[in-house]
């Protein structure tokens, strides 16, 4: 993500391979310049020569040969003192795998930090940490690697440092603290996904103070009941808006689950105790469940359905024994979730849907 507000100076890494090509351009004209300074310097020898013997003209110009072009290439220098190079790499050394080489842009200290804690299963000893190290170098950082004095480097402190100290101004601060200002909660965001986004937002900030991360947690609440607790709590620590909020999200998910459990019949039960017909109905709760299939259970249905209806984790349906006439029915036949006559509990097609809804 972007900081709209404030950037700190990065340096792009394709700005840093520009550089790179540009720095090795003008070392190639700079050779050929040479090159040619010498060949007329050659010429300006011969013609000399000429002026001096006409009679050698021909032998001159028989024996005389244009400079080959010397090949130049690039001399990679080795850092490490011979101590480090002639330590013998245990055998069942292995490198980690996970490591991501660093290219120049980015925190070189954590760079350095990922790199000795995945080396932390190996011996950590100066030799191992230095010759793996350039292994998870590349780009800009392998070219600085390849450039340090030969010999230079006796000890894994002493790379780690220059290495610190070489790619300083290549940090990326992705966001400052000032970013937090902006992250506000949306009209249909919840609790839980807004607390989820903000705290990605902190963990890029180094060093953020609690007490600025606490003030903008508290003003990207959007207006509610929530925020107006927060005002009257006034909680002073992040711990304490972190209690506060996760009891509010453990609301709120109570109660959606509540309203899941509701059955959807309760409405037109209601409708048609509200608009009686004047006949005497007598329905059949032949429903169509609602699942395909259905969680097995230890225990009669009738028994759970009298535990959860005591325990109030849900609600009988609304005029649960009142809404049908009971004097043309089974009575042989009893549902304790309907609290009425006419067919059984482990027979009732909504009881059955409401335990699986909560056994899911």
């Amino acid at each position: 993500m972007a900081d709209e507000h404030s950037h700190a100076p990065s340096i792009n890494q394709a700005e840093i391979l520009a550089i790179n090509e540009a720095f090795r351009a003008k070392n190639q004209r700079t050779a050929k310049l040479l090159r040619q300074m010498e060949h007329e310097h050659s010429k300006g020898e011969h013609k000399n020569s000429e002026n001096k013997d006409d009679n050698d003209e021909h032998t001159s110009e028989t024996k005389h040969t244009i400079p080959k072009t010397t090949k130049t290439t690039t001399k990679r220098t080795n850092p490490f003192t011979k101590e480090v190079m002639n330590f013998e790499m245990p055998k069942n050394f292995t490198l980690p795998s996970t490591l991501k080489p660093y290219q120049g842009i980015g925190y070189p200290n954590v760079h350095v930090t990922k790199f000795h804690a995945m080396m932390f299963m190996n011996k950590e000893s100066d030799p191992i940490l230095c010759r793996t190290f350039p292994t998870f170098l590349d780009g800009a950082a392998l070219i600085w690697f390849s450039n340090l004095p030969k010999g230079s480097i006796s000890n894994f402190d002493e790379l780690a440092d220059q290495f610190v100290n070489h790619f300083a101004a290549s940090k990326i601060y992705v966001h400052n603290f000032d970013y937090l200002s902006t992250i506000k909660q949306g009209p249909n965001e919840s609790l839980k996904d807004y607390m989820t986004r903000f705290t990605e937002a902190t963990n890029e900030i180094p060093n953020l103070n609690p007490e600025v991360h606490l003030h903008a947690l508290k003003s990207g609440l959007r207006p509610g009941k929530f925020q107006e607790s927060i005002v009257v709590a006034k909680p002073k620590t992040l711990a304490e808006f972190r209690e506060k909020a996760t009891n509010q999200i453990k609301i709120k998910e109570f109660r959606a689950l509540r309203r899941a459990e509701k059955p959807t019949t309760n409405r037109e039960e209601e409708r048609r105790n509200r608009h009686p017909t004047g006949r005497t109905e007598q329905r059949s709760f032949r429903l169509t469940p609602k699942f395909d299939s259905y969680t097995p259970l230890n225990t009669k249905r009738e028994d759970i359905i009298k535990d959860i209806l005591h325990s109030k984790i849900i609600k009988p349906p609304n005029r649960a024994g009142t809404y049908q006439d009971q004097r043309h029915v089974e009575r042989s036949k009893y549902c304790a979730f309907h609290q009425k006559y006419g067919h059984t509990t482990n027979d009732c097609v909504i009881a059955k849907d409401v335990l699986e809804k909560l056994a899911r």
